[in-house]
């Protein structure tokens, strides 16, 4: 079993504490996480760090630590500006880089980017396919629906090669085939359910059958929201605020919380669900809940 842990994007007072963010992160290298992922939330309330600028400032940071997000609604993004950060980012980490997209569903403000919501899953698909193009091609001849390059050209390009490994989040069935088809790895969302994530597998492993493709060449994650805290109805409190905030609804069902055993428990249900590595993402007290994790709740998953 792998851990990643999230980096805290959050800014509640309105101001950015370097030093914290430093000693977060080289603290998770010490810790053995094998990677540190951020999210991804243009618009909302609550006072969130963009990702990229997140992942930059990390890659600074840390130096082993493998860099993520979790995921980029890329159907809102300009697929050509996107490749070229993504890329500077695998540089600048020298090849630490792991991309997390999707399509973000039906439901975002598409309004607010410009985009037609009848067309979002093309946007997704054919996007990808130019970004992967500007990654890996010299000159990029692209002639698609939405985006048309004639004999253009992107250096540099990314420190992995091909391309830095690109996980997929999904939920329905045709999204989690797309992943397989399309994708380096799954990553199940924060706000699925444990149970939802073993349908979400069970579909994930029959198109890896259909598609002939080796699962050990596919990675299997999930985000999972949690708290350890010796007053479960504390924790159960405090998690429901926050996933509130964030998600605009308590979402508790989708959370692990109360005692490093209680902890233990619900991650080990979502191990055996067929999560490889689960990224655990506190919502508060971040380096307090990352210590008790790292002493308390993972060495029980090693037993």
């Amino acid at each position: 079993m792998k851990f990643a842990i999230s980096i805290p994007q959050l800014v509640d007072d309105g101001t950015f504490n370097p030093p914290a963010m430093r000693r977060y992160l080289n603290r998770a290298e010490e810790l053995g996480f094998v990677g540190a992922w951020t999210l991804e939330q243009v618009l909302g309330r609550a006072p969130h760090l963009g990702p990229l600028e997140t992942l930059t400032y990390a890659a600074a940071c840390a130096e082993r630590i493998r860099l993520g997000c979790a995921v980029f609604i890329t159907t809102l993004h300009s697929p050509v500006h996107l490749a070229k950060s993504l890329s500077t980012l695998d540089q600048v980490s020298l090849g630490r880089l792991d991309v997390g997209i999707a399509t973000g569903g039906g439901s975002r403000m598409f309004s607010a980017f410009g985009v037609d919501r009848s067309t979002y899953i093309a946007r997704f698909t054919e996007g990808l396919d130019l970004m992967r193009a500007l990654w890996t091609e010299p000159e990029v001849n692209f002639k698609g629906r939405f985006w048309q390059l004639e004999g253009a050209a992107m250096e540099p390009k990314p420190y992995q090669k091909p391309t830095p490994p690109v996980w997929f989040g999904a939920s329905q069935p045709p999204a989690l085939r797309r992943a397989v088809r399309l994708g380096d790895g799954f990553m199940g969302a924060g706000s699925s359910t444990t149970e939802q994530f073993v349908q979400q597998v069970r579909t994930v492993r029959e198109e890896l059958a259909r598609q002939d493709r080796d699962p050990a060449g596919f990675p299997i994650a999930k985000r999972v929201y949690i708290a350890v805290d010796d007053d479960a109805g504390r924790a159960h409190d405090r998690m429901a605020a926050a996933l509130n905030r964030f998600y605009g609804r308590p979402l508790t069902p989708v959370s692990v919380y109360g005692s490093a055993s209680a902890c233990a428990a619900g991650l080990r249900q979502v191990a055996d669900a067929g999560a490889e590595m689960i990224l655990l993402n506190p919502l508060f007290d971040d380096a307090e809940q990352m210590e008790r994790l790292a002493a308390e709740v993972m060495p029980q998953l090693d037993s």
